[in-house]
């Protein structure tokens, strides 16, 4: 008995919730932002402004997604959401804290914002 592989269409893949990564992008003259999917290796865009972002991520994926499939690639299924939460607790100095908020407040966001840019930023510098 011989199984017969069925693949998604661009459209079902695009359904799947992939991990789409965000970066405020500043250098060089431009201001803006840089998105990418993690799981698509070079599936990536950038867009002057955040709200024009959801429209140019979708157009990279089905992008990619279409040359992967005319070119009989696999194509990488979305990370499992349940393996993280989301949250952890990190335990700092008093004085990184004071820094981390004074930053934060400098440049108009949230701790949290804050620190999730910051360590997003971190890890993309050693990948």
């Amino acid at each position: 008995m011989t199984t017969k592989t069925i693949s998604k269409t661009v459209e079902e893949y695009l359904q799947l919730p992939y991990t789409i990564e965000i970066v405020r992008d500043e250098g060089d003259g431009f201001a803006g932002w840089f998105a990418r999917v993690l799981e698509l290796p070079g599936c990536m865009t950038q867009a002057d402004t955040f709200d024009e972002l959801d429209e140019m991520i979708e157009d990279a994926m089905r992008s990619w997604i279409e040359v992967a499939l005319d070119n009989g690639l696999p194509i990488p299924e979305p990370r499992t959401q349940d393996q993280y939460s989301g949250k952890f607790v990190v335990r700092v100095p008093r004085s990184l804290h004071r820094d981390l908020v004074t930053a934060a407040e400098r440049d108009g966001v949230s701790l949290n914002a804050f620190v999730n840019v910051a360590l997003a930023r971190s890890v993309s510098m050693t990948e």
